[in-house]
This record gives structure tokens, sequence and C-alpha cells, in this order.
């Protein structure tokens, strides 16, 4: 099989990560609930996690950095945790559901109130228009790093600015972008980022995390056992306890850690050079087949590795299907979890054909694909 999914999740790990998460399953206790050497083993390990995760993304402190068991849930802690009745919230249309159902939620309950950012027919969202959104009641800015869609980047640090200049916080999705993009939560001015482990972190599935940029007032989205202060009747206030309620997938984790030192050998440069090579490579063989539609800002100086279109009047479900059946080739169809950027692009009813490419990823993968489409294009032209 030819995987290009990897925006939903990458297949292909480093080996060091297969190796560590196995490893995990047969040493680790539960960390942080005991002084026996297997859960001091897996304390410590979620400790060098967290501080590689911090170094990562450059999060003023480890403790600032709390797990979750993927973006969603730590999007879903953001915006539950730091909206309150009255406020104001300025979004976008490249948002995916685990942003917009928790606002949407909170506005159907009468909490809080939505402004969404104007988008162009190319799926870009005016962000310097922020501050004609901005009213006495706007409390956050919340934003997609990265469309899952059109691959469309968001530049942080301009945004940053702007939230910074106003006294909003900043809330940014990295669910696209860890582990391919430089994201600098102090220099880009960021109060929270969430993201998921398995990415492209490339670490396995139920690892992820919410990181603050500083001390913010937050509520915690569940409560339960810390390992510590058993008598307090409340959740304990420190980070990161506060939100890491219950036993951590420290077997995750750990896989998450080995993927962290790949990175980090590999080099964060060298990733993104390769993947953002595999997806202008698919592009640019592509530039001349008939019948194809793509989408996003295809001239962008850097975009996420990732490439939606359409072949001809083919639904997006059936040429993937295709794809799947004829070709042995993994992409994703439908709507990919983001309805406003669909409705933006014109494709809410038939969605996409998303190609996502990994540091795994071959040229000769990439040229197999774009043959497929070609391929498929001209039988669609001939019928």
């Amino acid at each position: 099989m030819i995987y290009l999914d990897n925006a939903a999740t990458t297949l292909h790990k480093p080996p060091q990560t297969l190796k560590a998460l196995v490893e995990a399953l047969n040493t680790f206790g539960n960390s942080s609930r005991g002084t026996h050497s297997v859960s001091l083993g897996a304390a410590f390990s979620v400790y060098e996690t967290r501080v590689k995760i911090a170094r990562l993304f450059n999060c003023p402190k480890p403790e600032f950095a709390a797990f979750t068991l993927n973006a969603t849930h730590a999007l879903n802690i953001a915006v539950n945790g730091l909206l309150e009745k009255g406020d104001h919230v300025i979004t976008t249309d490249c948002e995916h559901n685990s942003v917009l159902r928790p606002l949407y939620r909170l506005e159907e309950a009468g909490l809080i109130t939505l402004s969404f950012l104007k988008t162009d027919a190319q799926g870009r969202a005016d962000y310097l228009s922020i501050p004609e959104y901005v009213n006495s009641r706007t409390k956050a800015v919340i934003c997609t790093h990265a469309s899952n869609v059109t691959g469309n980047m968001a530049d942080l640090e301009a945004i940053g600015r702007l939230t910074r200049e106003r006294g909003l916080l900043f809330i940014v999705d990295a669910s696209q972008t860890a582990g391919f993009a430089d994201i600098d939560m102090q220099k880009m001015n960021i109060d929270v980022l969430c993201y998921t482990g398995h990415k492209g972190l490339m670490g396995p599935q139920g690892t992820g995390g919410i990181c603050l940029g500083g001390p913010l007032s937050i509520k915690p989205l569940y409560c339960g056992g810390t390992g510590v202060q058993s008598h307090n009747k409340r959740q304990p206030e420190q980070m990161p306890t506060l939100l890491e309620a219950g036993t951590l997938n420290s077997h995750g984790l750990a896989g998450l850690s080995a993927s962290l030192d790949f990175i980090e050998e590999t080099g964060l440069a060298n990733i993104r050079e390769k993947e953002q090579r595999l997806t202008e490579l698919f592009l640019r063989q592509l530039q001349d087949c008939q019948g194809l539609t793509l989408y996003g800002d295809l001239t962008a100086p850097q975009r996420a590795p990732l490439v939606s279109l359409n072949i001809a009047d083919l639904s997006s479900g059936t040429a993937a299907d295709i794809l799947a059946q004829q070709y042995d080739i993994a992409v994703r169809p439908g709507i990919h979890c983001a309805p406003r950027m669909h409705e933006a692009l014109g494709t809410a009813e038939r969605g996409t054909v998303r190609f996502s490419f990994s540091y795994f990823n071959t040229e000769g993968e990439v040229k197999q694909a774009v043959q497929a489409v070609r391929e498929i294009a001209k039988t669609v032209k001939r019928q």
C-alpha cells in the first residue's frame, strides 16, 4: 500500500518509537502513583517527554505542558476552561470540528458569542482584519495553524502581535503543523497551544497535549485522581496536575518521546524540507492534468504537506475508492471534519480527495499517485 493519509494519522513510525512503546508496555507501572521502580520509571519517562515537548515548542516551563489524549481533548480543555459567560471569541472558517463544536455548544447555551473572519475562494482567512472584530467582550482568538483541507498556513507571529497588543488570548490548534513547522510559543505570543502526537510528531495514537504560554486561570475539563493532595476536595491547582486527572497514557508517551528524539536527531528543518519537496513534486506533476480541480493557495511560500483535489465530476468518495481498490493508494475523501472550509471552497456537498505526505513517503510513491490520478482523470474524460 502507498499510504498518503498522513494528515489523519501517520502510519509509518520511527523504529525507535515502536521499540520504546513495546518496552514501556512491559516495564511501566502507574506514573506518580508509587515509589517502587516501575512507577518511578514511568514518572521519569513522562517528565522527560514533557521536557522535550516544552523544548520543541519553546513553552516557558515543562510544567506548563500537560498531556491529553489528542488535540480534540486539548482544545476542549482550552475552550471550556478559559471561556466564561459573556465572552466573545474570534475564530475562522478554517477550523476543524474540534474547535467549532465546543464553541458552538457554548454559543447555543447563550454563554459566548462568535465572530468568523472572512475567507476567500482559496480558503485564506483574513487574519489582518482581526482588529475589526474586537469589542469590549472579546476574550480570545482561536485559529488553526494550517487547514487540514487546503494546507494553507496562518502567520502565527503576525496574529500573535495583534492579540498581544489588544490583551486577547491567542489559542492555536497545531494539529497539522506540530512536527513540521517551527512553532515558538514565546516569540509568537501563543497563550495556549494544542497538538496531537499521532500526526506530524509520528507518535502513537492516544497522545497529545496542551501547552500554556504562562500562568493562566484555566479550569480543568474533568477532575479525579492525581496521586497527590488526595485529601483536597478540589483538583490540585498546580500545573500540569490541574489538567491531568487520572492515569496518563505513559506507554504512548514513551513512544512519543522516542519520536521526539527522532525529530530532533533528524532535524525539523530536514523533515519539513522533504515533506515540502514531496508536496511540490505532486503539485508540479499534476499542473497540466485536465479535469482536475486543486484547492487552496498553491503559490504560498510555505504550506502544510497536503493537497486537496477533485477529479472531473467524480464524488470524492468514488475517487478515493478507485485509488484504494485499483491502485492500493490510501487517501482521505469527504469533508475532513471542516464544514465551514468546504462551504468557503464550494465543496460542501462533494468534499475533496486529500493526499497528505510524511517524511517516510518517497518520490516514487508520489509519482505513482500522480500517475493514478492522471489515469482516473483520462478514464472519466472518455466516459
